[in-house]
């Protein structure tokens, strides 16, 4: 039988394979724009199918539409019942200016221990992981009494609608698990206390207002005799840039404030002081918990005018918003109003694209990553945070199926995780992340997934 010693040694091993696939991946341009036809995850997907039944594991491609596949892989276990759930998705966010990039974006060139590339870290970075641990423990024949699922799905980057969404509806009991493991949360965070990882427990909401600035038209030439809709837009987004939302601590981050030498107790008084006191050596949990206690009101694309002679009549601002949980459509509608109340002519719609959940803190799966965390670092010194995300993932959908889903990489503390750039130039994962993760995502399966006599010692205690 394997001590958890011989399975991270196989890990080790298996080092440049690890490597090697994620660059595969990343070299595999699944680019989802928003727009039909888009994504080209099925090709991803295929990639995937083909490298597991190297293996002999079985795998299958469902398609949501033409090229937007979902891929759900399936170790059996004795019982035949799910007991665990990897999760990833297969798209990647576009590249604005490939000229900024070090690299070029889809090379998945190696350069100071990282992986550069779109989607390296986000989100074929956790994929890479989840799928070297379903491999080791295949090639290792180790029985499980609880079945291991792999699902990669389409689309989470522009809401899930060809992904784990349209799973949710037509497939869910491809998608059910007592547990699951997805991307939106595993960051290591210095703190005065020692290492801490935030555990993502839940998300914000995500909706999308279009605010509909109305003027009338006229000649360029003759201005006046018009109403110039981008001198309302200019009011229009002064009114958002001083917009200043209620403060909110009631999240289950601002319970484990004292993790980072915080006395204070944190309140909606005082919340503005404490990141301020926190941000010059701390900016990235000041950031969190500046994201965490307030909705987020922010203007991200402009549209109209017809003609470059011609006074706009019509110009439409989209605006990207997150809600706490107790922040409803209803909610954001008043905030809207008071925020637009002295302006004329102005109209607004919002699409409610993401609601705010959560899955619950004390489980076996939050014991089971704690304690998997700590072996796979060798540390017994660290501190956990459960917070809710300020983005939003597939995680959402699950949720909603029963599944206690979290948001956990396995990210390895000596990598930044300022370096990994999601979304942005440089987009990279470090090669130590890839092989901690990797660790991490064996040790759950080995301690959720197989009765108590069969688990390799040093794991399930906490």
């Amino acid at each position: 039988m394997h001590d958890l010693d011989n399975w991270f040694s196989e890990v080790d091993a298996v080092r440049g394979d690890i490597i090697a696939l994620n660059q595969a991946l990343v070299r595999i341009p699944s680019v989802n724009t928003g727009a039909m036809p888009t994504g080209n995850e099925t090709e991803v997907c295929e990639y995937v199918q083909r490298w597991l039944a190297e293996d002999g594991i079985d795998s299958e491609i469902l398609e949501s539409a033409p090229g937007r596949g979902n891929l759900i892989a399936r170790l059996e276990g004795r019982s035949g019942n799910a007991g665990l759930m990897f999760m990833s998705h297969t798209d990647v966010v576009p590249v604005e200016d490939e000229g900024k990039w070090r690299f070029p974006p889809f090379s998945a060139t190696i350069a100071d221990e990282r992986i550069f590339g779109r989607g390296a870290s986000d989100c074929k970075g956790l994929l890479t992981a989840q799928l070297m641990a379903m491999r080791l423990l295949k090639r290792s024949g180790v029985a499980l009494e609880d079945s291991l699922l792999l699902a990669s799905g389409a689309d989470e980057e522009h809401g899930g609608r060809y992904g784990f969404g349209w799973l949710a509806e037509h497939h869910p009991e491809r998608i059910t698990a007592p547990f699951a493991v997805n991307e939106g949360g595993g960051t290591p965070i210095q703190s005065p206390s020692g290492l801490t990882y935030v555990l993502g427990v839940g998300e914000k909401g995500r909706l999308q207002v279009e605010i509909n600035v109305k003027g009338s038209s006229a000649h360029a030439s003759m201005p006046w005799l018009g109403t110039n809709a981008l001198y309302r837009l200019r009011q229009v987004l002064h009114q958002i840039e001083g917009y200043e939302p209620e403060r909110d601590t009631s999240g289950s981050v601002f319970e484990y404030l004292s993790n980072f030498a915080i006395e204070d107790k944190p309140s909606p008084e005082n919340i503005d002081h404490i990141i301020a006191e926190l941000e010059p050596h701390n900016p990235r949990f000041a950031s969190m918990l500046r994201a965490l206690s307030r909705m987020t009101l922010t203007p991200t694309m402009v549209s109209g005018g017809i003609k470059s002679n011609s006074v706009p009549e019509s110009i439409r601002l989209t605006c990207d918003v997150r809600t706490l949980p107790h922040q409803d459509e209803g909610y954001v509608a008043q905030q809207l109003e008071q925020v637009l109340e002295a302006i004329p002519e102005i109209e607004f719609e919002i699409d409610y694209m993401a609601v705010p959940n959560s899955s619950p803190y004390e489980t076996d799966l939050a014991r089971s990553i704690r304690s998997a965390t700590s072996r796979v670092l060798g540390r017994g010194d660290i501190q956990w945070v459960p917070a809710i995300s300020n983005g939003f993932t597939d995680s959402r959908f699950t949720r909603q199926l029963g599944v206690t889903t979290y948001g956990f990489t396995g990210s390895h503390p000596d990598d930044d995780p300022q370096l990994n750039h999601v979304h942005g130039t440089d987009e990279s994962v470090g090669i130590k992340s890839l092989v901690s993760g990797t660790k991490i995502m064996l040790c759950l399966a080995l301690d959720l997934l197989r009765s108590n006599r069969d688990r390799p010692a040093g794991i399930g205690n906490n």
